[in-house]
């Protein structure tokens, strides 16, 4: 992309599940630094809100209604970005859902089929059409939002697991069958992040105390933690980068 540093004026930037929490402050962060946002999410009334925050601090956003994993839907949001902005630089995968369910042999089938389609197959619809724009004009990046969960197998979120092992493997993939394009594709993992997302875990300050006890740095990881990996992936600073995970979990992995 060429910039050699975290400045995006210019770039075009689509974040899905925008409109809230992690994917949310990453688009804010890169409205900062000078790119044209988009933002994506399933319900208007969040995207509403969203927009609203961005307007408080004088930035501009596009918000745009679509289910992820739903092909006509996906397809009507890339035509819109094409319509307007004629070119696609940083897509950031970031919608995810986790349903907790006692274990995957227990699992009810469409429970299954619900968690694998927003986090994997999302990631794969979303991410083929973005290539067709990035192609058309030189290159791009995409940043796929995975979690320590593809590498650590957790009791009761076994599904989002599998499904983030996928994310993690199409990341691989597509940064080895795109490279010589100039299509760089990584991920970012972090581990429980602060977010209402995963509220269930980290409200439970018991639980909470369990989980700091696994993370060297003694507490979970907070949405700015996230951003800066993410905006270092999207940068000139990361061009030769491609196919790699970054973990961002206080250490957690390492023990």
């Amino acid at each position: 992309m060429g910039n050699n540093d975290l400045g995006f004026d210019s770039r075009v930037v689509l974040v899905t599940g925008g409109s809230r929490g992690l994917g949310k402050e990453i688009a804010i962060s890169f409205a900062r630094r000078g790119a044209q946002v988009v933002i994506c999410g399933r319900k208007p009334e969040n995207l509403e809100v969203a927009a609203g925050d961005f307007s408080k601090e004088g930035l501009q956003v596009v918000p745009i209604s679509a289910h992820v994993a739903k092909p006509d839907q996906v397809s009507s949001m890339f035509s819109e970005i094409e319509g307007q902005f004629g070119r696609l630089d940083v897509l950031i995968n970031n919608v995810g859902m986790n349903i907790l369910t006692a274990s995957v042999a227990d699992a009810d089938v469409g429970l299954w089929d619900k968690i694998i389609e927003v986090n994997l197959k999302g990631t794969f619809l979303v991410s083929k059409s973005a290539v067709q724009l990035m192609r058309s004009s030189g290159g791009g990046k995409i940043i796929n939002i995975s979690s320590i969960a593809a590498r650590r197998a957790a009791p009761g979120m076994g599904i989002y697991c599998i499904a983030k092992a996928g994310v993690e493997m199409l990341t691989k993939v597509m940064a080895a069958e795109l490279a010589k394009e100039n299509i760089n594709v990584n991920a970012v993992a972090p581990s429980m992040l602060k977010t209402q997302f995963s509220q269930p875990f980290w409200g439970n300050e018991d639980l909470l105390k369990e989980i700091t006890k696994t993370i060297p740095k003694g507490r979970i990881a907070e949405v700015s933690d996230v951003v800066g990996a993410v905006l270092f992936l999207a940068s000139g600073l990361a061009d030769f980068v491609t196919g790699e995970v970054i973990t961002v979990d206080g250490g957690a992995m390492a023990i």
